[in-house]
């Protein structure tokens, strides 16, 4: 390669900015206000989070952190693959566990789950695998729709923020390498 080319390929865009770490600086605020939010809902709304609502948290948790590390690392090449393929796999499991708490949440009252332990008791009574089956099974609680925005509960704002982040931290570093 020569190093028209190599300064081609590295050097920021057209007013002197990366686009891609602007990007991916984009999506880690947006993660961080997404927790942000989640925790003003649960200390000053009054809002307790079910299993899944937390599990959800902890996704987007890793999805900030994976842009994070994105956003400081911004690798070239099968680096950035790497890092797109983390970025899809931490949205897609969010995005499934938001969708499970949406389908709950959808579900006729009648067959609506019995409500459970909670996480804490959980956590120290059973095994880890027992306690991942439990939670994603779902419980009462997680079917209850507390607060909703523009017709969506909170899931469901959880689950098109999953989608949206991972298309466009997986399509936006894809295409701006």
């Amino acid at each position: 390669m020569s190093d028209s080319q190599m300064m081609a390929v590295t050097s920021p865009g057209r007013y002197g900015l990366d686009y891609c770490r602007l990007l991916n600086g984009g999506c880690l605020l947006i993660c961080a206000g997404g927790l942000g939010f989640a925790y003003y809902a649960q200390f000053y709304l009054g809002l307790e989070p079910c299993p899944l609502c937390i599990l959800q948290r902890l996704a987007l948790l890793v999805l900030g952190v994976l842009f994070l590390l994105v956003t400081v690392h911004n690798p070239n090449g099968w680096g950035a693959r790497v890092y797109d393929a983390l970025i899809g796999s931490a949205a897609g499991i969010g995005a499934c566990i938001a969708a499970r708490h949406v389908w709950l949440q959808h579900l006729p009252l009648e067959e609506t789950p019995r409500c459970g332990p909670g996480l804490d008791y959980l956590l120290e009574t059973l095994p880890l695998r027992e306690i991942v089956r439990e939670v994603l099974t779902g419980s009462g609680e997680c079917a209850k729709v507390d607060w909703t925005l523009l017709g969506l509960s909170i899931p469901e704002w959880t689950l098109l923020l999953f989608l949206g982040l991972g298309v466009l931290g997986v399509m936006g570093n894809w295409r701006g390498r």
